[in-house]
């Protein structure tokens, strides 16, 4: 039998169960099953395009759309020609008069036109930016639809893509034929439809051209889906939330419609730092940054359920380089296909700061310029996240380890077995007690002083065990215990005003 997974057509044999076909993955990441019940359906006003560089979703004004009668829904279309304004797939011929008269076109348009005047040659034309031109449409302008996922797929299209298909989106109402699961002994069935991931283009970004206007945005999107998992946390009838990760410091980003398949970032607000990813039209807000765009599995998204997690893979992936030895780190930066400069690419180097700090800034640039230090000021810790996991989250903002593998933080004062280090504590973040000590500091814990008292953010750490004071010299009640330093050979070289480089081990 003949089942579709991720758009791709598939023979299996009969009796089949779902993960025969999934191969080796998390069997914790959901995924969308449709079952073939189409007469329990209804059609929506929205058709998916697939080309051959993504999926396009256009919602269409009228009735009888050419993009599914035509020549584009019956057999691959080709890109006749495409400028900074406007893609062209055709020609066929279609029923139109032209007006012979220019007309104001909007990005995300998409419209019946021709070439020469001659209806003969008609093409189906996709807006890339506003502009006014006479593309030979009707006296209505001709627009047949509008984008609403996948704006950034129109922008990459190149000579030899093409329209492979386009197929009107069903919505099932009823989680009996279209929902999302983990079990892989589901039997599969003849035209059931698979879908494993969501592939998402970053805004701002096309191989041709790059936008660095939204790139801490997309950092930390990328933070967020750091092991390429996007988790339900809410799902509601017009977007599905992942909240995983919250910032109340995240940066006003562009605003604008937040079509099916949209991804944003809230802003401010209770939920700031949350991903979004939609499922249904809504209208701009300005606590929402766009950040990307659906161009593969919109199906997941609509089916998903609180608490699933979900594949996301968002183009391009992040690059980053700290905490990496430097060969490693160099080679990586050929594969991307930057030129990399260094201070010391030899072995015992560990990559500690890379400008410019972000990926899109990076492929805009194609340049990284990249400072290492040696492995013996990188410090292994283990921290205690159940124990304070408020305290080393301050701890992981402090030092930038919520942004990369490696951390930093300066040593400014050491006497005896007290070594202490400071970090610049952002405004709002709170040191409130917990994991006070009882009875004695063991030798090489890690402390942090709390509210309690002056002070509050400085990490301290003591070569020997104590039952008074703590590893910042505060009395207990003030004192934070939030994990342990592993490499405690390469602490006696450590001197005042060194920067000292952390990384976390399970």
């Amino acid at each position: 039998m003949e089942i579709l997974l991720d758009g791709r057509r598939l023979e299996v044999r009969e009796g089949a169960s779902l993960g025969s076909v999934l191969g080796p993955r998390d069997a914790r990441l959901a995924v969308a099953v449709i079952r073939p019940r189409a007469a329990e359906a209804a059609e929506t006003r929205t058709v998916q395009v697939t080309t051959t560089k993504g999926e396009v979703v256009v919602e269409l004004l009228r009735a009888e759309p050419v993009l599914l009668s035509g020549p584009g829904g019956a057999r691959p279309l080709a890109l006749h020609w495409a400028d900074r304004y406007a893609a062209a797939f055709g020609p066929f011929p279609a029923e139109l008069i032209p007006a012979r008269v220019p007309r104001q076109y909007s990005r995300g348009d998409l419209l019946l036109g021709c070439g020469g005047y001659d209806p003969s040659r008609s093409y189906l034309i996709f807006s890339r930016m506003n502009h006014e031109a006479d593309h030979g449409a009707a006296a209505d302008g001709g627009i047949i639809g509008r984008v609403i996922a996948g704006k950034g797929v129109i922008d990459r299209w190149t000579e030899g893509d093409r329209i492979e298909k386009a197929e009107r989106i069903i919505a099932w109402a009823d989680r009996s034929t279209s929902f999302t699961t983990t079990d892989t002994a589901l039997p599969l069935e003849e035209g059931m439809q698979v879908v494993t991931r969501i592939e998402a283009l970053a805004q701002g970004y096309t191989p041709e051209h790059i936008d660095v206007t939204a790139t801490e945005l997309l950092e930390h999107l990328h933070l967020l889906l750091a092991k390429g998992h996007f988790r339900v946390t809410r799902a509601s009838s017009t977007h599905i939330r992942d909240e995983s990760l919250p910032d109340p410091h995240i940066p006003e980003g562009g605003k604008g419609f937040r079509g099916e398949g949209t991804i944003t970032l809230r802003t401010r607000g209770p939920a700031a730092g949350a991903a979004y990813i939609y499922r249904a039209d809504v209208a701009a807000n300005p606590s929402h940054a766009v950040i990307g765009h659906v161009v593969h599995g919109i199906e997941l998204a609509r089916t998903a359920a609180p608490g699933d997690l979900l594949a996301v893979e968002v183009i391009p992936p992040r690059i980053d380089f700290i905490g990496l030895p430097a060969p490693e780190a160099l080679r990586l930066a050929g594969e991307r296909d930057l030129a990399a400069t260094i201070d010391d690419g030899g072995p015992g180097r560990v990559v500690v700061d890379q400008e410019p700090g972000t990926t899109l800034e990076m492929l805009a640039t194609r340049k990284v310029r990249l400072a290492t230090a040696p492995e013996g000021k990188v410090l292994a810790i283990r921290l205690f996240p159940e124990e304070a996991p408020q305290t080393c989250h301050v701890f992981r903002e402090i030092t930038g380890l919520t942004r990369h593998a490696l951390g930093k933080m300066r040593l400014f004062f050491r006497f005896e077995d007290i070594s202490l280090f400071r970090g610049e504590l952002r405004e709002g973040l709170k040191v409130l007690p917990e994991h006070i000590p009882q009875g004695e500091v063991p030798a090489w814990a890690l402390g942090m002083t709390n509210d309690a008292r002056r002070g509050a953010g400085t990490v301290g750490i003591r070569a020997a065990s104590h039952g008074e004071f703590g590893p910042t010299a505060e009395p207990f009640d003030g004192s934070n215990i939030f994990g342990l330093l592993l490499d405690t050979g390469k602490f006696a070289g450590l001197r005042e005003k060194d920067m000292v480089y952390v990384k976390e081990v399970p």
